[in-house]
């Protein structure tokens, strides 16, 4: 977004002690926004940093436009540094085990009274009530929430591809933290945001109990679902490319039909309306299989995009990165690592008065704004020095490639 026009969470400052993906999520969402977000982590780092296999995204995807302050909030001095900065901060994003702040003199309570107009953000397992002792992962609560019962075959529930609650999670959390933040320019105060992921996945799967509210049946697994439409599958093609196809109306289906000269189908009395077709899938879809398989799926999508129809190529993660789409439009920004290798992230999905909103600053590096935060808050180079030889803070704005110094146990 131009100068002249700031991004909406300018002069929004915010504190977070988060790791893993929930709480990233919501600091990212605010970074993105335009609060400055100073991500609080200990001497070693967010564990996250070092993930590997499923793991080795979360930190660079949901860390950028960041600060970081590598700090032992443990010892007494640290811990001051961190009251200084909450003292002056809008919001305080945390996603820790419940109990953890609290015993680290940051609960909500203690920092309330310290900054009455601070918006506390936590994001947990389970908002309170008997289940808030557990320990829960995304996958956890997809098993124990129906989600992964809906997106597995009968007998063999299956998590949701990406960490979905996480992410949701943290997008509710930004969200809540949004509306404490406008709620406190009419009472002058801030307020404590719960996000969680159990309830986050009810949510997603809220559509399902819903269905089975209005109808009196079990929503099936997606697998073996009823489908609401007659073509709406994976198809297998030639040189065995798999495409999705979907007609989901009466219009559509004449379309289908015209565009690929099927006009015994189309003049089908058992296949007049949507609800007949449905009727008719188990002898209908193999039939289109039949027809389909001898043509290529460039040839299929380029029909289908030609006459309005919807559908997909099955498209792999990795090859989104030249999606000419998001190319076209902006929607991948320039990123670099912190290890130096440049590579490119998905932005919000949204635009502001028709802007993306951009990525400032690369996922930091540990420690690389120590020196800059504590400066803000008074500390002179002296004392900032004698902070690092006590083992209080980590080492700050080392180039790429260089190595970190070992701080004290």
């Amino acid at each position: 977004m131009s100068e002249s026009q700031p991004l909406p969470l300018a002069g929004v400052r915010v504190v977070e002690f988060t790791h893993m993906v929930m709480g990233p999520t919501c600091g990212m969402i605010l970074g993105d926004l335009g609060a400055e977000v100073i991500k609080v982590e200990p001497l070693a780092g967010d564990n996250t940093r070092t993930l590997i296999g499923s793991g080795a995204g979360f930190f660079p995807m949901f860390n950028r436009n960041k600060k970081s302050l590598a700090i032992d909030v443990k010892d007494p001095r640290g811990l001051e540094i961190v009251l200084k900065l909450i003292a002056g901060a809008d919001v305080f994003s945390e996603n820790f085990k419940s109990g953890t702040m609290a015993k680290l003199g940051l609960g909500y309570p203690a920092l309330s009274a310290l900054n009455p107009r601070l918006v506390y953000v936590s994001h947990k397992g389970f908002l309170p009530g008997p289940y808030e002792h557990r320990t829960a992962l995304d996958e956890v609560v997809q098993m124990m929430g129906g989600l992964a019962y809906m997106t597995g075959p009968v007998g063999r529930p299956l998590r949701a591809g990406a960490s979905v609650n996480d992410i949701m999670g943290g997008m509710f959390g930004a969200i809540g933290a949004l509306a404490a933040l406008n709620a406190r320019e009419h009472s002058g105060r801030g307020q404590e945001v719960q996000s969680a992921l159990f309830e986050n996945n009810v949510f997603l799967v809220a559509q399902h109990m819903m269905q089975f509210a209005v109808t009196g049946r079990p929503a099936a697994p997606m697998p073996s679902r009823i489908s609401a439409w007659a073509v709406y599958d994976v198809f297998s093609v030639a040189g065995g490319e798999q495409i999705f196809l979907a007609v989901v109306s009466d219009t559509q289906w004449a379309t289908f039909c015209d565009a690929f000269g099927f006009a015994d189908l189309k003049a089908d009395a058992r296949l007049a309306s949507n609800n007949l077709r449905v009727q008719s899938r188990e002898w209908l879809l193999p039939v289109l299989r039949e027809r389909l398989a001898a043509r290529s799926a460039a040839e299929i999508g380029a029909l289908f995009e030609a006459h309005g129809l919807p559908y997909a190529p099955i498209t792999r993660p990795e090859e989104l990165v030249a999606d000419p789409h998001l190319l076209a439009t902006g929607g991948l920004a320039a990123l670099t690592l912190p290890d130096g290798r440049a590579t490119t992230a998905p932005l919000l999905p949204l635009t502001l008065a028709g802007q993306r909103l951009p990525v400032r600053t690369d996922p930091p590096r540990l420690g690389q704004h120590n020196d800059e935060l504590l400066a803000e808050l008074g500390y002179g180079a002296a004392a900032i020095a004698a902070l690092r030889r006590g083992g209080v803070i980590g080492p700050s704005s080392l180039p790429h490639g260089d190595a970190a110094e070992p701080a004290d146990a």
